[in-house]
């Protein structure tokens, strides 16, 4: 049975998903795995629009301008937390709606098949050198990406500011970086990695997530497995536009609640090596919370240092 629709939504109404990546970034992918599992519970089309930059910065800057509209949600990830920290942005999770957290994406480390690079030892061995390699990330300087790099530098005692770091809207972006620069390293979400892992133009060095991943990556030991604390993911959640109603919210929660149990919603967490990270909008808020606390501490590192953009 279809859910009820949220109060003021019309017949025929699409909702609308912003996207803070380009199409086939990791917020676009969690959109438009989001966008089917939502037209399965509710009575309204659901539709996807991209509006990349800083991070998904410029997504929540146009969705905080649709103020207690329901219709009109953005997919959220930390960098609405690092986006602040970091002076990249003056809106925070505070000036947004907290609908709920739908995952978690940990990190691949990944090089050239052609890089001298080939193990996890000559990864932190080369991070660790006079000469340390490019860093190609997504999607904003400070976001967990780069703290996952500021971890590794931790474990080998070295300074993280001294590696050199290029930021993309994308993570696709960020492995073509990767690809076309000598010893280049990217450190993107493991979803992001499969086409290139497919076709062999890459290999998976370590990933930041707690145990092995799935499917094409189940060989690829965890930075845990080896020693290396670093176990950071990039989360995706669902946010409003301020001034939501407190009906709006409870709606979105039996709503969101309905499409996480969706085959089509089930099967993608599977396709990207997603963990289900579940939590309605109350709980999220306060998971927010303490993500900022987390995230202020490991961004110390490197509140020194300049904010590269590609």
């Amino acid at each position: 049975m279809r859910e009820p629709s949220l109060v003021g939504w019309e017949p025929g109404r699409p909702l609308e998903i912003i996207a803070g990546t380009p199409r086939d970034g990791g917020q676009d992918r969690a959109a438009r795995a989001l966008a089917p599992a939502l037209e399965e519970v509710i009575d309204v089309p659901v539709s996807v629009s991209n509006v990349p930059g800083r991070g998904g910065g410029n997504a929540w800057d146009l969705l905080a301008t649709y103020a207690g509209d329901a219709h009109r949600v953005s997919i959220s990830s930390p960098t609405l937390i690092t986006n602040t920290l970091n002076n990249v942005a003056d809106l925070g999770h505070g000036d947004v709606t907290q609908l709920g957290l739908l995952c978690t994406e940990y990190i691949a480390f990944a090089v050239p098949t052609g890089s001298p690079i080939s193990s996890p030892t000559e990864l932190l061995d080369a991070l660790a050198g006079p000469n340390p390699p490019v860093v190609s990330l997504a999607t904003a300087w400070g976001n967990v990406n780069h703290i996952a790099v500021t971890y590794l530098c931790e474990h080998l005692g070295v300074d993280p500011r001294a590696v050199q770091v290029r930021v993309f809207d994308s993570a696709r972006h960020a492995i073509a970086d990767a690809l076309e620069t000598p010893g280049g390293i990217a450190a993107v979400s493991a979803a992001s990695v499969l086409p290139e892992l497919r076709d062999g133009s890459i290999r998976v060095i370590a990933t930041s997530a707690p145990t092995r991943l799935g499917d094409q990556l189940s060989s690829i030991q965890t930075w845990t497995e080896l020693g290396v604390d670093c176990v950071i993911g990039t989360w995706r959640g669902l946010v409003g536009p301020p001034e939501l109603s407190a009906e709006a919210v409870a709606l979105w929660d039996a709503t969101l609640s309905s499409a996480i149990a969706t085959e089509s919603w089930r099967s993608a967490l599977i396709e990207h090596n997603w963990t289900d990270s579940f939590l309605m909008s109350a709980e999220t808020e306060s998971f927010i919370r303490t993500q900022e606390v987390q995230m202020q501490d490991a961004l110390r590192s490197l509140s020194d240092g300049e904010q590269p953009l590609a």
